[in-house]
């Protein structure tokens, strides 16, 4: 791309702008400086507010600026602009501007990527599109990208970068230092040296703070440490994700089956990856699947309403219940007006429950060694949380009701509920998980079916025994 700018544009460049505000978001007179300079097409503005920004904040102010303004601020950054800036944006920005774009402009601002982000620009175009990006890359990066977008989604496969330094055994600490100080091609950072046989198998590797404090003579061979945490290209990214929490890792090596060295994968790929799991499990648990702030009404609306179909089915097998109790409604009018507080009480807990249970499992805390100890914790958390907050509601509803006999059955429903509310919040999830589905997704539904219906039914159940009423 070239840079272009309006010549009957101001001249006068602003001073570097303060990016974002105290809380940490982009200041709001910035954005309308740059709103400003794009709407008169002045380039040399744009480029002083913009043109150095990092691509975190490049990224934001993407998402921020109109569909528009964002084709004409890359258009006028020219060759400054960095597509980097695009992995860090939702993924409908993305697309929008990556189909706004010349095709030469695309591929020639994702030729300057490391592979990594390469993939991940690439990864959502459809196959014809791709293809004609590919097409005009060089043939290494060809090669480099088609292997990664051939692993599966979400496989470490799709984030293993293709830079890296590799070393024979028999080479010196003398010898690697020379080569890194001619070598033109290293990658931009680096933190280890991978050792390779002919064969290109993964040997070992050497950090480099070793390889600086080691004499020149010493072989590579002698300081190299076997690499226990390399994963293979076909892991699950999540797993890989684990990896690198559980032994503090920075890089790790990234093999094929036959244990060939085909790249590395860096700590702020996996950042990225934690982020992307966390909010996944988040919007899944709450039924909105992977919707963005920037979608529209309708993909919204469509994607909200499977999971409250699903929600219509639970709310009237509730109201099932209920309806068995209609004539002991009827006798104790109070009973109507109470019954939601033992479910939404009941709700509160299992949510509780299955949000701990939930993140458990994500982390493989929670596994049949500790099952039993888990259940029991939850079974007598459930039980003291219930009898506390059964004694106060039940003085709440026994004063205000002027029935003292109310409050000990409302009680009692209260302690019930949390108590199934904490057992079924871990055994829902875990046995969602067991049946290989996914129990981000389908927890909460059947936990606050079970809580609204037991507390429904112990609720009224307890009253119509209690008072003596027909149901």
């Amino acid at each position: 791309m070239t840079y272009s700018e309006n010549p009957g544009a101001s001249s006068a460049v602003p001073p570097p702008p303060n990016v974002r505000d105290a809380s940490g978001h982009l200041d709001t007179d910035f954005v309308a400086r740059v709103e400003e300079a794009l709407e008169a097409r002045d380039g040399a503005v744009a480029h002083a507010l913009a043109g150095n920004l990092h691509e975190a904040d490049m990224g934001d102010l993407l998402e921020t600026l109109r569909e528009h303004d964002r084709v004409v601020l890359i258009q006028l950054l020219g060759d400054e602009f960095d597509f980097a800036a695009l992995t860090e944006t939702e993924d409908s920005v993305r697309a929008q501007v990556l189909d706004a774009l010349p095709d030469g402009d695309v591929a020639e601002g994702i030729g300057e990527l490391e592979s990594d982000d390469a993939v991940y620009l690439l990864e959502d175009m459809e196959q014809e599109e791709q293809e004609k990006i590919l097409a005009r890359l060089p043939n290494v990066d060809q090669v480099q990208i088609k292997r990664a977008l051939e692993f599966p989604e979400d496989s470490a496969g799709r984030i293993v970068q293709s830079d890296f330094i590799a070393i024979p055994p028999f080479w010196t600490v003398g010898q690697v230092i020379d080569h890194l100080r001619s070598s033109q091609d290293l990658p931009d950072s680096f933190y280890e040296l991978y050792v390779v046989d002919p064969g290109f198998r993964l040997l070992g590797a050497v950090a480099l703070d070793r390889l600086l404090r080691t004499k020149r003579q010493k072989k590579i061979s002698s300081i190299m440490e076997e690499t226990r945490h390399s994963v293979i290209v076909t892991d699950d990214q999540e797993d890989v994700a684990r990896s690198f929490e559980r032994y503090n890792l920075v890089s790790v090596a990234v093999t094929d089956p036959s244990e060939r060295l085909v790249g590395i994968i860096t700590v702020d790929d996996i950042v990225d990856v934690i982020q992307e799991e966390a909010e996944e499990d988040m919007l899944a648990m709450a039924g909105v699947g992977d919707e963005e702030i920037s979608d529209s009404v309708f993909d919204i609306a469509k994607s909200r309403m499977s999971w409250l179909s699903i929600n219509v089915f639970t709310a009237l097998f509730a109201a099932f219940v209920i309806s068995l109790f209609s004539d002991t409604i009827e006798r104790m009018v109070a009973l109507a007006v109470l019954m939601p507080i033992v479910a939404s009480m009941g709700g509160n807990s299992g949510t509780q429950t299955m949000a701990v249970t939930v993140r458990a499992i994500a982390t493989q805390e929670l596994n049949r060694r500790n099952i039993l100890r888990v259940l029991r914790r939850e079974f007598l958390v459930g039980m003291i949380n219930g009898a506390g907050l059964g004694v106060l509601i039940g003085a709440i509803a026994g004063g205000w009701f002027l029935n003292p006999e109310l409050g000990v059955v409302i009680g009692s429903a209260v302690l019930i509920n949390s108590i199934c509310a904490g057992l079924f919040g871990l055994l829902v999830p875990m046995g969602l998980e067991k049946a290989g589905v996914d129990p981000a997704i389908a927890s909460s539904v059947f936990v606050t079916t079970i809580t609204d219906v037991v507390g429904f039914f112990s609720f009224l159940f307890l009253a119509a025994w209690w008072f003596d009423l027909p149901y």
